[in-house]
């Protein structure tokens, strides 16, 4: 249980840096559970597909995983840059369009995961419920955190520089620096 709950922890740690980049559009805690509701059912999902679709799926999904988060952030982090730019208004205020784009690609890892779980013979009903748990949780921690350090950086538009730095994410992790 104690290997298990470790890895839920190290698999929740990309939607947890999301979601402190998020943070820097401040939203709302009802936002921010939503969206961190969204990134954990995800992150649950993923392991069940996984565990159910067996190591063939691995094979395929884990040499993709990387290029597909790269460009899922890289595509989220030009959207919010050039509304940034264009508009007064903050990009995405109530993270309706990190809730549709981001699931999807920082979840991708986890099929891989979850498939490795089901050859080990872990039951579909309990890696998945706790990875969904730890994500929810971590998200809402990452949310708050950015939000609180988006507060200490008041003359810059914090949505333009949340754009940045998820463009830099995706440029760390297509280069094979960071993992999504």
């Amino acid at each position: 249980m104690i290997s298990l709950l470790s890895l839920g922890f190290t698999l929740s740690l990309d939607n947890f840096r999301i979601s402190i980049v998020l943070g820097g559009l401040k939203p709302t805690l009802l936002q921010s559970v939503k969206t961190s509701f969204i990134f954990g059912l995800w992150d649950g999902i993923a392991p069940l597909v996984g565990i159910i679709v067996g190591h063939y799926l691995s094979e395929q999904i884990d040499s993709t995983a990387e290029m597909i988060a790269a460009v899922g952030l890289a595509a989220y982090g030009l959207f919010v840059v050039v509304r940034a730019l264009l508009t007064p208004e903050h990009a995405d205020p109530d993270l309706r369009w990190a809730r549709r784009g981001l699931p999807l690609p920082l979840s991708v890892d986890n099929v891989a995961a979850g498939a490795s779980l089901g050859l080990a013979g872990y039951s579909p009903w309990l890696a998945p419920p706790l990875f969904a748990v730890t994500t929810f949780v971590m998200s809402v921690a990452g949310h708050q955190i950015g939000r609180a350090a988006a507060h200490f950086i008041p003359r810059i538009r914090t949505d333009l520089l949340t754009g940045i730095a998820f463009v830099a994410m995706a440029a760390l992790v297509a280069t094979g620096t960071s993992d999504a």
